[in-house]
């Protein structure tokens, strides 16, 4: 990268000289687990509703996780899925594991069966620890063809007495005959095997990319990886001292599981759970834990913005909340800071830099591209480069658009097995993004699209985010999506996809206007169809994929 003019990397004068300054990580999350078990045994690591669990406790129960798991002949750098939703069990497996000196492979749970089958077989997972009735409905029979050999099952109603009926919605089954128990396994008191401590260099996950854009591949995260993104989350948040984190994001996913346990776990913090989203049930936790800091996708705060029950009491704790996972419109961030207070940061990453690898620092505000009117999603940290290339893979000069790559110390080794597939994203190390975005001279980065979602009407390029944050200044709008769809004059004409905020009236044709009085003419939707809701990733992100399907274009 010699000559390189992002070499000088110009966003360095945008960080405080503590978010400037190296960071030295642990070797681990164990690690670091241990150290506030010794430090702070008492103090609640995990609150999910009524529950508190300390630091000590956790230790322990994970300590005997792992010695369970060691004894039913799990190696070092075996496989165990986790395949749970946000509470304590997702915790003490995810620790239990590296505990047991094995890797980590976290599964979405809304995953169908043929979908974790391929994850099962492709990660060739050892030990698979789910929900009892997710066991019990179809996994039992996806793992039967799979090197699965050692099971744990688990009831989200454990720990907790509180029953939350609008999240809580199922009972407890009886134990499985060919499963144990997680938490009762947690409970007796085994010891973690000697010798099998994570190292730097060991994969700490294997994390499979969400399939938006194809077959999900498995990114190699390493515990080096996801330390230096805790570590730098620690140092460049400024929160207080023993922060509470609330976990909005799934664990499950790379965001949730670095962004929030990671980093509340490397500050010695409290983590609170909820399950899963439910928007009412998240107001409640603001309002009881009164956390400092959260993340999740755009769409998440559309949400909570538009219950009736919300207020800006509820986020008057934050001292910072973070968007990343899917596209932040502008119109959102003005609007939640109109209606409740906070300035929601944008962020960007992707699995294979194990989550952030750029975000808009404490004490800044993204600039919004004039002439496109996209939000910038942050700069990069102190040891991170972002570069902008052209198909050739050159670099390209400040403010033109082409492929972000970044290198950097979070950025994955490669694809579990796929040595095809790593040396065309990462050549070089260096990881190939395939998003369309520039940077400005002050080393501000703006993500404009998915280099394969451009529409092409008539030959002219069409990035669905321009569309879709015109969209979202309308003000009946809740969720838009762009996608293009054949057209036999233009070859590809653009169509959007709504769904309404709730008691809001707009119909296809005045949408389209409203698009038309703000966009070139090749640019404005010919097509808006109306849906009480856009099908998205657990993570929050908006399938465009799926909706092209719908027209038959994918």
């Amino acid at each position: 990268m010699t000559g390189s003019r992002y070499a000088a990397r110009p966003w360095l004068a945008l960080l405080t000289d503590v978010q400037r300054a190296p960071v030295d990580p642990a070797d681990s999350l164990v690690h670091a687990l241990r150290r506030s078990a010794a430090e702070a045994p008492d103090r609640p690591f995990l609150a999910y509703f009524d529950a508190r669990l300390g630091y000590r406790e956790v230790d322990e129960l994970t300590d005997s996780v792992a010695a369970h798991l060691a004894e039913r002949g799990l190696g070092r750098g075996d496989r165990v899925a986790v395949l749970l939703q946000n509470s304590p069990h997702f915790v003490l497996a995810v620790l239990g594991a590296w505990k047991a000196g094995a890797t980590v492979v976290p599964v979405n749970p809304m995953y169908k069966s043929a979908e974790v089958a391929h994850v099962l077989r492709d990660g060739e997972v050892a030990a698979l620890i789910c929900s009892d009735r997710a066991w019990e409905s179809y996994l039992r029979a996806t793992a039967a063809g799979s090197p699965v050999r050692t099971v744990l099952t688990a009831c989200e109603r454990d720990f907790q007495t509180r029953d939350d009926a609008r999240v809580l919605t199922f009972e407890r089954l009886p134990q499985a005959a060919d499963a144990d128990d997680l938490v009762a396994v947690a409970r007796q008191g085994g010891k973690a095997p000697e010798g099998r401590d994570p190292h730097p260099g060991d994969i700490a996950l294997i994390s499979y990319t969400s399939g938006t854009s194809g077959t999900p591949k498995g990114a190699t995260n390493t515990h080096a990886n996801v330390m230096y993104n805790a570590e730098r989350q620690r140092t460049g948040l400024g929160l207080p001292e023993a922060p509470v984190y609330f976990a909005m994001a799934p664990l499950f996913h790379i965001t949730g599981m670095v962004c929030q346990l990671g980093a509340c776990l490397n500050s010695a913090g409290t983590l609170v759970l909820a399950y899963r989203f439910e928007a009412g049930v998240v107001l409640d936790a603001f309002a009881e834990h009164r956390p400092h800091y959260t993340v999740g996708p755009s769409t998440a705060f559309m949400a909570l913005a538009a219950h009736p029950a919300a207020t800006p009491d509820h986020f008057s704790s934050f001292r910072v909340i973070s968007s990343g996972g899917a596209p932040l419109p502008p119109a959102l961030v003005e609007k939640f800071r109109a209606g409740f207070g906070p300035y929601i940061r944008n962020g960007y990453g992707l699995t294979e830099c194990t989550a952030p690898c750029a975000s808009v620092p404490p004490g800044q505000e993204a600039p919004v591209d004039p002439a496109s009117g996209t939000l910038a999603v942050g700069v990069p940290g102190p040891d991170t480069v972002v570069r902008i290339v052209d198909d050739a893979g050159e670099e390209l000069p400040f403010g033109e658009q082409g492929e972000i790559v970044v290198s950097g110390p979070q950025v994955v080794p490669g694809y579990w097995r796929r040595p095809d597939a790593t040396a065309e994203t990462f050549p070089g190390g260096e990881l190939r993004t395939g998003d369309i975005g520039f940077m400005d001279q002050q080393g501000w980065l703006y993500v404009v699209d998915r280099k394969k979602d451009m529409i092409n009407a008539s030959g002219f390029k069409v990035w669905p985010r321009e569309v879709e944050d015109v969209l979202y200044t309308h003000p009946a709008v809740r969720e838009a999506a762009v996608v293009g769809v054949p057209d036999g004059y233009r070859g590809e004409t653009v169509k959007a996809y709504i769904s309404l905020r709730p008691g809001a009236e707009a119909d296809p044709g005045e949408l389209a206007a409203y698009c038309k009085e703000r966009l070139a003419a090749y640019k404005y939707p010919r097509q808006v169809e109306i849906l009480t809701d856009l099908p998205k990733t657990a993570s929050g992100k908006i399938l465009r994929r799926e909706l092209r399907s719908r027209t038959g274009n994918d």
